[in-house]
């Protein structure tokens, strides 16, 4: 293992939590190393970009950031840039990388994040070898070591390792984790659900669980060390399976952990989710009573066509099971507009699928084509334009049904976990209801200075917003 000597680096992440937890990987690798955090890439030793392939607009955010990250580069050619993630499983953007940006310097996938200190260190003895090589050579000729004006400058191939498959799962990964009272726990690896418009499963691979006790033992250290939150990470965390133990099994495992507040678990896929789960949520009190339940489309032909394996109505059926077992329940989901073939009739499916499930929230996306997937090769793509008509309608209706909710909140006294000042008022402080709704509020100049981030507080609603809601401190109790 090689120490740097006070080095810094810095981690660019795009995507979903799946990605921000593997990021908290990398980081717990570099300081192993002796790496520390910089604020920028332009104070960073070395820049990770962990990418995302789900959108397009993701791919255009990562060359950009690559194209000004190679202005530190022609300035600084000891400095390390590397690429990984989900992008990084494609093998036409490989290429592009290695024909559009060779002085990247190391380029690796989901797959073996494990391997990447033994890249780094490949690298960097490379780079100390071509050093020294171009001092004996300027020594000999009793000149300057140069090169296009700068010193000594080398050039080193990009050292790639992309694994198409998943191995087994690998433990005892270090980490930085980002916050201190709440954190992101990996329970499973991959897809095996194909959804056509979907390249998640050829970039993160086919599904793999942890072991039951790997994960509570994880969460245990966690609460332990005071983080009061966990979220349970997985691409389909309803098709967990460790031995003898499926999810909802462990979330009542994990719910016995003392010193553990709340549980949360990021996505269900409406096919697999069961009664079992759907019970959690009226008899687990650690369980959050909130989910987030993709639909992508309130069409039953635009569903078959994407491969979901559900109806319409079995999808409303979940919905008012949930709001049986756990009235106050919070329901998110994402919606995908303008998918292949979808005509202006089963787009209006969609928007009477909102109104009737009047969701908490919603990510609301364009479809964009995802090459490699089968939906890119379908025919009858909807024009850019009638894809932005639609989504106006119905991030109306969304936002709409959103404002409607959070007013039912108004005069209501709620259970909020504080994160620390607000980001849009400094002199209120925000957090987090069971239920996932942002909470900005006002705890007085004596109490503001005693919460801590993971503080769990009363809160009573005074004002409701779209997107949050408003109001004052009644009481902290820590």
């Amino acid at each position: 293992m090689l120490q740097s000597d006070s080095k810094k680096y810095h981690i660019i992440t795009f995507g979903c939590q799946m990605n921000e937890r593997d990021s908290e990987t990398l980081a717990g690798y570099l300081e192993e190393r002796g790496y520390t955090p910089a604020g920028s890439h332009e104070e960073a030793d070395l820049v990770l970009i962990n990418t995302c392939s789900v959108r397009d607009n993701a791919d255009k955010r990562f060359f950009g950031t690559l194209g000004q990250i190679k202005k530190h580069k022609e300035h600084d050619p000891d400095f390390v840039i590397g690429v990984c993630g989900c992008m990084m499983q494609q093998q036409y953007i490989v290429d592009e990388i290695k024909e559009k940006y060779p002085w990247v310097d190391i380029v690796f996938g989901t797959h073996n994040i494990h391997v990447f200190p033994e890249m780094l260190d490949e690298v960097l003895i490379s780079r100390e070898k071509q050093l020294e090589k171009a001092r004996r050579e300027a020594a000999r000729k009793q000149e300057p070591g140069e090169e296009d004006g700068t010193p000594f400058r080398y050039r080193q191939k990009t050292m790639i390792d992309v694994w198409k498959e998943g191995g087994d799962v690998v433990e005892g990964m270090p980490y930085k984790r980002l916050y201190d009272y709440k954190a992101f726990v990996n329970i499973m690896f991959g897809c095996n659900n194909f959804c056509t418009y979907c390249i998640v499963p050829y970039t993160r691979g086919r599904e793999r669980s942890r072991e039951a006790a790997n994960i509570k033992a994880e969460v245990e250290r966690l609460a332990a060390g005071g983080v009061k939150e966990v979220t349970l990470l997985g691409q389909n965390v309803n098709s967990y399976r460790g031995k003898d133990v499926d999810f909802t099994d462990l979330i009542y495992m994990l719910a016995q952990i003392d010193g553990l507040e709340r549980i949360r678990f990021m996505t269900s896929h409406p096919k697999d989710i069961s009664d079992k789960l759907i019970n959690a949520f009226g008899d687990c009190g650690k369980l959050c009573k909130f989910i987030h339940l993709p639909v992508q489309s309130g069409s039953d032909e635009v569903i078959r066509r994407m491969n979901r394996h559900y109806t319409r109505d079995q999808y409303l059926r979940i919905i008012d099971k949930l709001r049986t077992a756990a009235p106050d329940i919070c329901i998110s989901t994402d919606i995908i507009v303008g998918f292949p073939g979808e005509t202006e009739a089963q787009f209006a499916d969609t928007l009477d699928l909102v109104e009737r499930v009047g969701y908490d929230s919603a990510f609301t996306f364009l479809y964009s084509i995802r090459p490699g997937t089968p939906a890119a090769k379908y025919p009858d793509q909807i024009p850019e334009e009638v894809k932005h008509e639609r989504f106006d309608r119905l991030v109306e209706a969304v936002n709409r049904h959103s404002l409607a909710r959070n007013k039912a909140y108004v005069g209501r006294t709620v259970e909020v976990m504080a994160e620390g000042a607000s980001k849009r008022d400094a002199g209120r402080l925000g957090g987090r209801t069971d239920g996932f709704k942002l909470v900005n509020f006002d705890a007085g100049p004596a109490a503001g200075g005693l919460i801590r981030p993971g503080n769990l507080c009363k809160v009573k609603i005074t004002e409701a917003k779209t997107f949050s809601l408003v109001g004052e401190l009644v009481t902290d109790r820590g």
